[in-house]
């Protein structure tokens, strides 16, 4: 099937495809998806800043189905969600307009391409060894399985830093905690929304877990709340810069609504260590994924 506003020729049912698969892997882990979805439609062909643009779409839908279902297991802290949002939108603008400067230079699709590499083998690799720390430390009955966590520095510290104003988040289980240190996560991973074409969510739950000191399922399911914000503002202004595909984006999240519902209701049936080791191998599949395409363009 011809898709005008992209000018290439993809198989509609491989687009339906990639978003159930999306969608299961954004409901169980908590991110928008963009990490693998971004990877499989450059590797298909479309152009990068299509690419950016339309993944977002699709998980802006992906991502109310997912965060509903994780609202009614009660994994969803609105509060923290709603403050991250204030950095959020500021990130992806920037984020955007990066992406529209590096277009006039001709080197977007290299530029993208290896930051994405770099930043997801430096988060599978912490996230690996990290989970299966703390499974360690469930085995030695030395923790809980909810604290088990194998990396607890930065949080702590960041706990005890006192810059007004404090805000509390009883639902994370967090008495107080500087409001700027919430909303510079958003920050951080708005930008990355809006230069990466992704939620956020395949760093911004990392970050919740290790350095907010969120429990793996309230980060799972705020970060899916988040990403409602993230990737709707980072839609609306890439759509204005002509950088979405509607019919791409809609058939994607036909399958991507069964997929979230799907994995945000196995949550359930993990504890938090196993969760994160497993979300360790997505951002090395998307890694693998970029380079294997940019190698592909450079005739290698």
């Amino acid at each position: 099937m011809e898709f005008p506003i992209t000018g290439v020729i993809v198989d509609p049912l491989l687009l339906a495809g990639i978003g159930f698969l999306v969608g299961i892997m954004g409901g169980f882990f908590g991110v928008g998806g963009g990490f693998i979805a971004g990877p499989m439609m450059f590797w298909l062909g479309v152009p990068m800043n299509f690419v950016v643009g339309t993944d977002l779409a699709h998980m802006t839908g992906k991502s109310i189905v997912a965060a509903r279902r994780h609202r009614a297991l009660g994994h969803v802290d609105a509060k923290l969600g709603g403050l991250m949002v204030l950095g959020t939108v500021f990130g992806v603008e920037m984020g955007a307009s990066l992406i529209e400067a590096l277009e006039d230079t001709g080197n977007v699709n290299t530029i993208i391409g290896v930051t994405y590499i770099f930043i997801l083998v430096l988060i599978s690799g912490f996230t690996a060894w990290e989970s299966m720390h703390a499974l360690q430390m469930i085995r030695t009955d030395r923790v809980d399985v909810e604290e088990a966590v194998g990396f607890k520095g930065i949080a702590g510290k960041l706990h005890g830093l006192h810059i007004p104003p404090m805000v509390s988040l009883p639902v994370s289980g967090i008495a107080s905690i500087s409001i700027w240190v919430v909303i510079g996560v958003g920050l951080l991973t708005g930008f990355l929304a809006g230069f990466l074409g992704v939620g956020g969510g395949f760093i911004r739950m990392p970050l919740l877990v290790y350095v907010m000191g969120i429990p793996t399922h309230i980060a799972v399911g705020t970060d899916l709340f988040e990403i409602i914000f993230s990737a709707g503002y980072g839609t609306l202004t890439h759509a204005l810069k002509g950088n979405v595909d509607v019919m791409m984006a809609l058939l994607m999240q036909t399958g991507a609504a069964l997929g979230a519902q799907i994995g945000a209701s196995m949550t359930r049936f993990f504890a938090g260590p196993r969760i994160r080791l497993l979300f360790s191998v997505l951002p090395l599949l998307g890694a693998i994924m970029v380079m294997l395409r940019l190698l592909g363009l450079a005739g290698v």
